[in-house]
């Protein structure tokens, strides 16, 4: 019989083993196809453990039953279901249409799978060992299911289209001849991608990829000691969250849900950069108990990122940098202990409106971390801070960002200017403490006061003056442009005239420094 005539009446074509007939029923009939025999060693996919025929269909009749199969039984719906099967040879599905439902569990593949520009409604793949995944440019109208999986030379998805979700949940993926691991540049998927407790073994390259819902690589292992880059995913937009957080092990959980009490739990790591520049998220960055392990040419990139929230409570990278130039964010979630050092740290353009620390991060530490991301001088970092502390109406530490900024502006300058620098900061505090001021005109009216008490000073004219006063004479001295009448009728010598000259000096000083912090004022209201 002909494998037409047999695809069309039903019949079995003749040259069909034992294994490839009950797979040709049972797909009529709708029900799943088992081969498994119920000792877990043996049925172990990724095991070592031989299959023999008893147990193996070859690809070309998967692929008939898949694109003109035969019709299903009365009352029921045709589908193929496999389970501990075992395929041969390689199953191409490139440019088919799959019209019946796909689902193979616990199935070894000899060679790979090719599914180029193949349409299907639903396709689900769970803890089948694979050599490869080839699928480009494959389209479903609902689920790609991955879990468990164990692909042998990596997986392609580059411009797939996913209708709703893909699953890779536990999916372990090894590098293929380029070294990329997952390569799902463009990808289109409707609802989430969810690639929990994933281990990575090469570059997972999502550029440009597109996520209806949120992104989840909760408790993945990315690992890529052969490039620069674990996650390379520039231009990636995410209509929700991206989560590269804790997850569950050994317990039934929903997504994202508190595990049960004594769960063990698995953070996200990644050996190798990380990229996300040009990233477009709709709720939040989300990166709680990440650990990064980096060398000392790769990075967390973050450029130009756009996000609602950044959760940046990670471990501090103990080498690497961490890059936020140019990003923007609307709330800034953080710890103290998450952000690298000096050298470590960029943030050149970085906009945040809220601060919401997550443990105590006082005054003191923000600005070491402002000082870790300028190694030389940029006010910009500075001037946003204090912005931010000032909208929140933290008033004070505002003023203290911008002091801190005026002493950082100082190191930078020549000598003179600098020193100049040191009289502002030790007066008036450059006019972020003007009640200095004060002080330091009550410090030196009672002390010029004292000493002028002793001072011998005869009168510039015979004729009328006022009454010496010490007190009165002292503040004339200090106090610039104003006229008390005093130091216009009285002649010092010596020594005194010397602290005269001192004394207006100094007032000048500190007009000119009260002025300079009162102009500031006006300038930031």
């Amino acid at each position: 019989m002909t494998e037409g005539a047999g695809s069309r009446d039903g019949d079995l074509p003749d040259d069909l083993t034992a294994a490839e007939a009950g797979m040709w029923e049972a797909f009529r009939n709708g029900t799943v196809y088992d081969l498994s025999s119920g000792d877990s060693v043996v049925d172990d996919p990724h095991g070592g453990h031989p299959w023999g025929p008893e147990r193996t269909v070859r690809a070309r009749i998967v692929c008939w039953l898949l694109l003109d199969g035969p019709p299903a039984l009365a009352g029921r719906v045709s589908s193929l279901k496999l389970t501990g099967v075992q395929i041969s040879g390689t199953l191409d599905l490139a440019g088919g249409t799959v019209v019946p439902y796909l689902e193979m569990k616990g199935c070894r593949f000899e060679r790979e799978i090719l599914l180029p520009e193949a349409r299907f409604t639903t396709a689900r793949f769970v803890d089948c060992s694979v050599p490869r995944l080839e699928a480009a440019r494959v389209h479903t109208e609902g689920d790609l299911h991955l879990p468990r999986c164990r692909f042998h030379n990596g997986v392609r998805l580059t411009d797939a289209h996913i209708g709703t979700d893909l699953l890779m949940n536990q999916a372990i993926v090894y590098r293929d001849r380029s070294g990329r691991s997952i390569a799902a540049d463009g990808m289109t998927v409707g609802q989430d991608l969810q690639a929990e407790l994933l281990e990575s073994h090469g570059e997972l390259s999502l550029r440009s990829a597109t996520i209806g819902v949120s992104l989840s690589l909760r408790g993945a292992r990315l690992t890529n000691p052969y490039t620069r880059l674990a996650l390379n995913a520039p231009q990636l937009t995410v209509e929700r969250t991206l989560y590269l957080t804790p997850a569950g092990v050994g317990a039934s959980m929903l997504s994202g849900a508190t595990p049960a009490r004594g769960t063990r739990i698995q953070r996200f790591e990644c050996q190798g950069g990380v990229r996300l520049d040009d990233g477009r998220f709709g709720d939040a960055v989300d990166l709680e108990r990440a650990r990064f392990t980096f060398t000392e040419d790769q990075e967390l990139s973050l450029r130009r990122v756009q996000a609602p929230e950044l959760r940046f409570l990670g471990e501090k990278p103990q080498r690497g940098k961490v890059v936020l130039s140019g990003a923007r964010v609307g709330n800034l979630v953080d710890r103290a202990s998450a952000w690298p050092g000096p050298g470590s740290l960029h943030m050149g353009g970085f906009v945040y409106e809220n601060l919401v620390p997550h443990g105590p991060f006082p005054l003191a530490e923000r600005l070491e971390w402002v000082a870790a991301a300028t190694a030389e001088y940029n006010p910009e970092p500075y001037e946003r801070l204090a912005a931010v502390l000032r909208a929140g109406g933290e008033d004070e530490d505002a003023r203290e960002v911008l002091l801190a900024k005026q002493r950082r502006r100082r190191e930078s300058l020549p000598l003179a200017a600098k020193l100049w620098g040191y009289v502002q900061d030790w007066t008036v505090a450059y006019g972020y403490r003007p009640g200095r001021a004060a002080v330091w005109m009550a410090v030196l009216w009672a002390a010029s006061s004292m000493a002028f008490a002793h001072a011998s000073h005869p009168p510039l004219k015979g004729g009328d003056h006022p009454v010496w006063n010490p007190a009165l004479f002292a503040l004339d001295l200090l106090l610039p442009v104003i006229d008390l009448g005093q130091v216009g009728f009285w002649q010092l010598r010596g020594g005194w005239q010397w602290l005269a000259a001192a004394m207006v000096l100094l007032g000048w000083i500190l007009a000119t420094t009260v002025a300079a912090g009162a102009t500031r004022t006006l300038r930031r209201s």
